[in-house]
């Protein structure tokens, strides 16, 4: 199974989670909804270099995708997904208030 940390109210996040509803391949782990979550996201992000680019240009690193082998990646297409064409106008979060 995939896991796909996200968050409820990133754009791009939802974009990720319609395209997976319904199938049992992935798991959702909404790391808005439980500080367990939040922790667990914390850890990968503090620990693997898949998040180096993402934390130096102010990102979050959502939606991150953990393949059945462990890879971490950030690329929807390494999880079989589409990504979003990010067309519309603020589906970028950044942390000095950018985009959402």
């Amino acid at each position: 199974m995939i896991k796909i940390f996200s968050m409820s109210t990133c754009p791009d996040c939802e974009f990720i989670e319609e395209q997976v509803k319904g199938n049992s391949g992935y798991e959702i782990i909404d790391i808005g909804s439980h500080v367990k979550n939040l922790k667990a996201f914390l850890h990968l992000r503090d620990s693997d270099p898949a998040f180096d680019a993402v934390k130096r240009a102010g990102t979050i690193g959502i939606p991150c995708f953990v393949l059945e082998n462990g890879h971490i990646t950030l690329k929807p297409e390494e999880a079989g997904l589409i990504p979003n064409s990010r067309e519309k106008k603020g589906t970028s979060c950044r942390l000095d208030g950018s985009g959402c």
